[in-house]
C-alpha cells in the first residue's frame, strides 16, 4: 500500500495514556531487553511472507490488538508454536510486563509493537486472524469516534486478513458489542458466525481469560465474544 493510499490518522487516538505507574529497574531491563529481540521494525519493508518475521518456522500467523499484561497472548504463542503472534500494546506498563514473562521465558514465535496498531496494520502482509480483545470501550457518546472498531479500521482488517481468516472481538460493553455487530455489517467483507445468543455468550474454545474479563464478571457484566470470518 503506497502512503497516499493509507486512511488518514489526523483524527485517530484510539488509545489514552503511555504510561502509568513507575516501572520497576528489574522490568524496565527487561523492557530495554525484550524490546530489541521482539519489536517489529516498521521502517523496513514488509516481507511478502508474515510468517518470515519469526525464528520458530510457523504455518499460520495472528495479530491480537491491546494485549494489556499478556496474559492471552503468552497463554495462545505457548500453546501454539506453529503459529505466529503480534501483539500490540502501547501502554508501556503492559508491553513492560510482558517483556518481563519473555525475560523468563523466550517465544520464538511471537513479535511486538509498542505504538499505533494503524500504522502496524497498514505495514503487515496477509495474517490468518485479527483479535481486538476488551479493548477500551470509551464510553461517553462524545468519545464513540475513539473506538478501535471504525470503518476505517475494518477496512485495514479487510485488507489484512486471508480470505477466510477470523476477526474475534470481545467486550463486556452492550454498546460496543452493538457498535462492532453494525459497523460490520455496514462495511460488508465480514459475516457474523452465531446461529444463537449461547454461539457469542461462550467464551472462545480454550480461553484461558483475562484480568479484564474477571473485573467486568464481578462487577455483573455479561461479556460477549464475536467472530467474524473474512469473505
Amino acid at each position: 500500500m503506497e502512503p497516499t493510499d493509507r486512511p488518514s490518522r489526523a483524527t485517530e487516538a484510539f488509545f489514552g495514556r503511555r504510561h502509568g505507574k513507575t516501572i520497576r529497574p528489574q522490568q524496565a531491563k527487561a523492557l530495554e531487553r525484550g524490546l530489541r529481540a521482539y519489536r517489529l521494525d516498521l521502517t523496513a519493508e514488509a516481507p511478502a511472507d508474515l510468517g518470515t518475521l519469526f525464528k520458530a518456522d510457523v504455518s499460520a500467523c495472528r495479530l491480537e490488538i491491546g494485549f494489556g499484561g499478556g496474559e492471552h497472548l503468552l497463554h495462545r504463542a505457548t500453546e501454539a508454536p506453529a503459529t505466529g503472534f503480534i501483539g500490540v500494546e502501547p501502554f508501556v506498563n503492559g508491553m513492560a510486563k510482558m517483556m518481563t514473562a519473555l525475560d523468563k521465558r523466550p517465544l520464538a514465535n511471537l513479535k511486538v509493537y509498542d505504538d499505533d496498531a494503524t500504522r502496524l496494520l497498514d505495514w503487515l502482509p496477509p495474517a490468518d486472524g485479527i483479535d481486538l480483545l476488551y479493548p477500551d470501550p470509551w464510553p461517553k457518546k462524545k468519545h464513540w469516534k475513539r473506538r478501535f472498531v471504525s470503518p476505517a479500521n475494518l477496512d485495514r482488517f479487510a485488507r489484512v486478513l486471508k480470505p477466510g481468516g477470523r476477526f474475534r472481538f470481545a467486550s463486556d460493553i452492550d454498546s460496543y458489542v452493538n457498535w462492532t455487530l453494525l459497523a460490520c455489517r455496514a462495511i460488508g467483507g465480514f459475516a457474523w458466525q452465531a446461529n444463537e445468543a449461547a454461539d457469542w455468550h461462550t467464551p472462545y474454545e480454550g480461553w484461558p481469560g483475562t484480568r479484564y474479563e474477571a473485573k467486568a464478571l464481578r462487577a455483573g457484566r455479561r461479556p460477549a465474544y464475536l467472530t467474524f470470518i473474512r469473505k
